[in-house]
């Protein structure tokens, strides 16, 4: 397994839209495994493949606390069939880290996506599960949650981020 690099907002390939997957073979098997190992190292609960520049429909998701049972879910060409409900979400985000936002998303979700192996599967989520497919589902669609806020809030945290950068070494001032 292979760990991948996570993309940084503001970083523009963030914006690109994902292309649906048409071969469901070994590649796209190690693809997720790679994409699992780079999320669990970085504490992640979810990460879309477009995070880790692949601009293809897939994501994963893991809400499981303890380490010893990963609970892994493969979404592969997903499509938002049913919305009911409004919640607000605290949400972060690990190509925007150590950012913590409040963002409105959907309660309940009816969904259509494929699984590793191309099976059609139709499910109906609630709670942080619809939360987090709505987020990594946007960000096939090239949004980051950040981009539901305010213009000003989104130049606080674009400031914020670029000074993180420049103190650890990884952007130039």
């Amino acid at each position: 397994m292979s760990l991948l690099t996570i993309l940084r907002y503001p970083d523009a390939k963030l914006h690109l839209k994902a292309k649906p997957v048409n071969t469901f073979d070994d590649n796209l098997k190690e693809l997720v495994q790679n994409m699992a190992h780079t999320m669990y190292d970085n504490n992640g609960i979810g990460l879309a493949a477009t995070q880790v520049n692949i601009q293809k429909r897939i994501f994963i998701v893991d809400l499981s606390k303890d380490d010893e049972l990963k609970n892994l879910h493969t979404f592969i060409n997903l499509e938002i069939l049913e919305k009911y409900g409004q919640v607000d979400s605290e949400e972060g985000c690990l190509s925007v880290p150590d950012i913590y936002e409040t963002v409105k998303r959907y309660e309940k979700i009816k969904v259509r996506y494929q699984t590793l192996d191309g099976t059609l599967k139709e499910d109906n989520f609630d709670g942080m599960m619809a939360i987090c497919i709505q987020h990594e589902n946007d960000h096939l669609y090239g949004r980051v949650f950040v981009e539901y806020l305010s213009a000003l809030k989104q130049k606080f945290i674009k400031k914020k981020l670029k000074k993180s950068l420049i103190q650890s070494g990884i952007l130039d001032r």
